[in-house]
């Protein structure tokens, strides 16, 4: 296969040094403060998709993930002064639509590997509590973004400041951590400097009047704190997103 028909999908600098981002790669415990969301069987994701079916190279920093649909993902990290360049690229792949049908696998890369940054440059050594919910538009609702009041928000670059009163009720302050067409990402001050990552998946046959997701990551909140934002987000998002795989 030519190198020129390999795509990249994620291409990130993170302010920490390769040994410790390679750290974060490879130890399962250390995924999973990074890698999708708290649920029952992320333990076996982490064991299915970075020990049984990645192909390691140690001393090039490489991980080469097992072909799905005829597709080959590789990771590949390099150091940069003090910084290390994280870059995702696939082989053999359709040609990424970045700004049409919105496809889990590639949009999923793009979130969980900022999740890594936020992890690495943020938090490290702390453990992070989830919340992710999913799911289609009631008639009559819009997407994610827009009945969350994130309007404006979604147009300020990454690194800018910002400050909304959420549609939930909750407050939230902190910097835009990165954007995508189907995604708005921000730090949240309130959520111990988390971050909210809003989908909006758009219309599909699944979805006839749109949909998309959250996760919420937070960090240090009490439990009682946690539970009540779990459930204050339940509440808001099962009356207008009702639960999907989709």
């Amino acid at each position: 296969m030519s190198e020129n028909r390999r795509q990249v999908i994620v291409d990130i600098t993170i302010a920490a040094p390769i040994e410790a981002v390679w750290a974060a790669l490879r130890d399962p415990a250390q995924i999973a403060n990074w890698f999708g969301w708290d649920a029952p069987g992320l333990a076996e994701e982490i064991k299915f998709i970075f020990q049984d079916g990645a192909a390691v190279d140690e001393a090039r920093h490489v991980v080469e993930f097992s072909e799905w649909e005829g597709i080959r993902d590789v990771v590949e990290l390099t150091r940069d002064g003090k910084q290390t360049r994280l870059l995702l690229t696939r082989a053999d792949g359709a040609p990424i639509d970045w700004t049409g049908v919105y496809e889990d696998i590639t949009q999923g890369w793009i979130n969980f590997f900022q999740q890594l940054r936020l992890a690495l440059e943020l938090h490290p050594g702390e453990d992070r509590r989830t919340i992710f919910l999913s799911g289609s538009s009631k008639p009559g609702i819009g997407e994610p973004t827009t009945e969350l009041g994130l309007g404006e928000v979604a147009d300020l670059a990454p690194g800018q400041a910002y400050a909304v009163r959420l549609g939930t009720g909750d407050s939230a302050s902190g910097k835009v951590w990165y954007q995508t067409h189907f995604q708005t990402a921000l730090t949240v001050e309130q959520w111990g400097n988390g971050l909210l990552v809003v989908t909006d998946k758009g219309i599909s046959d699944s979805r006839p009047h749109g949909g998309g997701s959250v996760l919420l990551t937070t960090y240090g909140l009490e439990d009682t704190e946690f539970r009540a934002l779990e459930q204050r987000w339940n509440d808001w998002w099962s009356a207008r997103y009702p639960k999907s795989s989709n």
